[in-house]
């Protein structure tokens, strides 16, 4: 329906990122923080290494409840949304997802406020990306999405119950995951091809161009 091609086995790519995360996880451990001040991201850092927008979301606490329910929800909907897309469209989903929820974070710092300086990790973004995603899918399929809608809400309250949890990453990941997933969803087939590079790199323009517009404004406020 969605323009994959359909393939057998394993899924290859939601496996091969919850092993990245999963090998990342031990790092952390046994590295004394040195891993994960590495590839961690907060905005004052952004602008400098860019890089840690997207390697933030192969990290987690050292605490194995968070991966754990990271990798749990990945894995409940990735093979799915793999199958449904493709394996490069999915790929592609997932990493924009998470690029979004460090754009999130970004975009919803103060840099007069402590959020400037806070890292944050976790692949909590990217999951959300995928719980919207899949939104447009199920409604395409006729199918009733009433439970992942309840999912999200549910895990949207969390961060107002559970102390230091990065809702603004669950914000910006979702929003990237629904404006992708309707756009793959809503292709005509003619045209499934040309959306599944165009609308990626498009989405990756917008945040790219978010990003430099919030550190130009910082550098602006900064000269006052």
């Amino acid at each position: 329906m969605f323009g994959a091609t359909v393939r057998g086995g394993r899924p290859v790519v939601t496996l091969t990122i919850i092993g990245i995360c999963v090998v990342s996880w031990v790092l952390q451990l046994t590295t004394a923080g040195a891993w994960t001040d590495q590839w961690i991201f907060a905005p004052s850092v952004g602008q400098d290494e860019p890089w840690r927008f997207l390697t933030a979301a192969f990290l987690h606490s050292t605490t194995p409840l968070h991966i754990l329910f990271n990798m749990y929800a990945l894995w409940l909907v990735g093979p799915f949304l793999e199958q449904a897309f493709g394996r490069g469209r999915f790929l592609a989903l997932y990493l924009l997802a998470a690029l979004g929820g460090s754009v999130g974070v970004l975009l919803l710092a103060d840099p007069l406020d402590p959020s400037w300086y806070t890292g944050v990790v976790g692949a909590s973004g990217a999951v959300f990306g995928l719980f919207g995603a899949i939104i447009p899918v199920l409604r395409r399929m006729g199918r009733n999405a009433g439970q992942i809608v309840v999912l999200i809400a549910l895990n949207m309250a969390l961060p107002f119950l559970v102390p230091n949890i990065a809702w603004q990453a669950h914000v910006g990941g979702l929003v990237v995951g629904l404006a992708i997933g309707a756009g793959y969803a809503a292709a005509p087939r003619e045209r499934q091809r040309i959306v599944g590079w165009a609308l990626p790199t498009a989405v990756g323009v917008v945040l790219v161009a978010l990003s430099v517009w919030k550190y130009s404004s910082v550098s602006y406020l900064a000269l006052f």
